[in-house]
């Protein structure tokens, strides 16, 4: 029996259980077959008190608040007889056990087969003394657990599991960071996108007519070993003397709000980066700091706000427009030379992509604090940047308590936020990800949050040791397309941004019109027969609905609205109707929500179809401009 169930398991998990050999748990069987409890000999406690009574409590329990559940969370294995009857409800997909003693498995192992589970992985069972960050993040990016999201909850196998009470606590906080994270990464706001998408339409001009991403890996990849990735944490005042004496012996990517400081101290990055899209980060560039700028490449998200490019050219600094990594919209236009750079979620993760794209074998972050330091603060002492909720401290006074991640160091805990801590699980992905490569990451901000997988190390230290050589700075200049080959890319950009619109205007209509039909059918409802024919025809929106979003040109407008929608919907999924009354509200519950669904979606296609008339005018100027307004008619 042993062996067969361990041979069910797909992850190392099997390994580690084929290991032990023997085990401190005896098993105790009652006079009915279900009634099986196990006995740590070691302290001589019982797994349950009694195994039958809590298993039928439980049951009924689940039977009548969670009969719908797609996933359940327990943590704690036990005899496993409960997941066994719980996944005999289909409406149960998966359930996930985290366990702390390997031995209990082992035990439940050999007496019951759970193969059938375990092979069509509706029983998962993570080994808690092995979870990492991609193990969560893995975990909460599938279905159903990511659609689910927002009917999570951790459940105690039996009260003999609170002795791993930090254990449940680091299990469910991780879950909750991280069920958090996937859902975010679907976008929360609709709005952001077609902000993103009309100021990348707005800016093609400028993004067609400056050297592209293809040009910056083609002459500088390669150039150099190591990378410095410059931040505006509170640390990074104590780091800018070394910074200063090490500037021409490695890249130094620096984000937008460190430029400023980095200028005052005639500290010359070799890239600026800039993430955001609102006019507020633009201001980061409203300055004159003359020759200083000269040989330095400002690296732009192509969503960047008019504003940022207006105050680049002001003064005559060198920038490139880049596009995202995920960004469908954008690929639609096929300017494939221009992308694709994995931004992240911050300024300093879309840095730390391309110090990595750019072949350092070793990246550096300093000023990458992440969190509050001890008297409250969020920056660097000289960033000039902070509203006055930060002045104030309203924020720290906010986020206090919240958000606390172990300090740099493992010296205890430092207070963090929420946006912090999305930016910190984003580094410990990338370093997952770049450790695979041999590419060594180092944290060497000395104060803040601990990065997970970084290597912690003084600033000055890990300089006197990898940087012993000068770079041959400034690096290889880069060219911008030659004329011809701006008009090409232009008229290309314009033919697509003008099917797209006209696409819109085709959509709505025939959305708008199932619209009426399902109002009308809705309107109308006489009988149990009439709402199952309105969720039949809902189906069959969805799915058109969702062909709609798999097309490249609409799929940052509706993705963020579709996925957001079901994670809203699945709380009314998951509801258990007692009543013939119930089942019959539910329903028209359900309807309600995907008739105000369909007008949101009628809606956002019209802003989206909006949003590209505005921004293609730029375009349609430029394109003028340079003689060739003839072919745009």
């Amino acid at each position: 029996m042993l062996q067969k169930n361990i041979k069910s398991i797909k992850t190392k998990l099997g390994q580690t259980l084929s290991s032990i050999k023997k085990t401190k748990y005896q098993v105790i069987q009652g006079n009915d077959n279900l009634d099986i409890n196990f006995l740590n000999t070691q302290d001589n406690t019982l797994i349950y008190k009694n195994p039958l009574d809590e298993l039928n409590t439980i049951l009924k329990t689940y039977n009548e608040k969670y009969r719908l559940y797609p996933v359940l969370y327990f943590f704690g294995f036990g005899n496993g007889i409960l997941y066994k009857a719980l996944l005999q409800n289909p409406h149960h997909k998966v359930i996930i056990v985290f366990e702390k003693d390997l031995e209990i498995i082992h035990t439940a192992f050999s007496i019951i087969d759970f193969s059938k589970e375990l092979q069509e992985a509706k029983l998962v069972i993570a080994d808690v003394n092995c979870l990492d960050t991609m193990s969560y993040e893995l975990m909460c990016r599938q279905q159903p657990m990511l659609n689910f999201a927002r009917t999570y909850f951790l459940e105690l196998h039996s009260d003999y599991y609170e002795r791993y009470h930090e254990n449940i606590l680091t299990v469910n906080n991780n879950l909750i960071e991280h069920l958090k994270k996937a859902v975010l990464k679907y976008g929360n706001l609709p709005l952001d996108a077609l902000q993103g998408i009309e100021q990348y339409t707005h800016n093609l001009p400028k993004m067609l007519s400056h050297p592209s991403y293809k040009e910056l890996l083609k002459k500088r990849k390669n150039l150099s070993d190591t990378a410095i990735i410059v931040s505006t944490g509170p640390s990074l005042s104590k780091q800018l003397p070394i910074l200063k004496q090490y500037t021409n012996k490695a890249t130094i990517f620096c984000a937008d709000s460190a430029y400023p400081i980095l200028a005052k101290h005639n500290i010359k990055p070799d890239y600026v980066m800039s993430l955001e899209r609102i006019p507020l980060t633009s201001e980061y560039f409203n300055n004159n700091f003359g020759d200083f700028d000269k040989n330095i490449i400002f690296a732009i998200k192509s969503y960047t706000h008019p504003k940022t490019t207006q105050y680049l050219e002001n003064n005559n600094r060198n920038y490139m427009l880049i596009s995202p990594t995920d960004a469908k919209f954008i690929y639609f236009t096929q300017l494939h030379a221009y992308g694709y750079l994995g931004t992240g979620w911050s300024v300093a993760n879309m840095a730390f992509n391309l110090a990595f794209n750019l072949g350092h074998k070793n990246i550096i972050l300093i000023g990458q604090d992440l969190a509050y330091s001890e008297s409250g603060i969020s920056h660097s002492s000289d960033y000039t940047y902070l509203t006055d909720s930060h002045i104030t401290q309203k924020p720290y006074k906010r986020d206090f308590g919240k958000y606390e991640c172990e300090a740099y160091g493992g010296n205890g805990v430092v207070q963090s936020s929420f946006v912090w801590t999305l930016f910190r699980q984003n580094f410990e992905s990338d370093i997952a990800h770049s450790n695979h490569h041999g590419i060594k990451i180092y944290n060497c901000t000395e104060g803040g949050a601990r990065i997970k997988g970084a290597i912690e190390k003084p600033f000055k230290e890990i300089c006197e040791e990898l940087l012993t050589k000068e770079l041959d700075k400034p690096f290889t200049p880069l060219e911008k397309p030659t004329l011809n080959k701006q008009i090409e890319l232009m008229l290309k950009a314009h033919t697509k941004i003008k099917k797209s619109i006209s696409n819109c205007h085709v959509l709505n209509n025939i959305v708008e019109n199932r619209l009426s039909h399902l109002k009308w059918s809705y309107q109308n409802v006489h009988s149990k027969e009439n709402i199952e024919d309105i969720i039949k025809e809902i189906d069959e929106i969805k799915l058109y609905i969702e062909e709609l979003k798999n097309m490249k040109e609409l799929h940052e407008t509706l993705s963020p609205l579709l996925a957001q929608f079901e994670f809203n919907l699945a709380k009314i999924y998951v509801l258990n109707p007692i009543n013939e009354d119930d089942v019959y509200n539910k329903s028209l519950l359900w309807i309600k929500e995907h008739i105000d669904w369909l007008e949101l979606i009628i809606a956002h296609i019209k802003a989206h179809e909006q949003a590209l008339c505005r921004g293609i005018i730029p375009l349609q100027e430029a394109i003028v401009e340079k003689g060739y307004g003839h072919k745009i008619k």
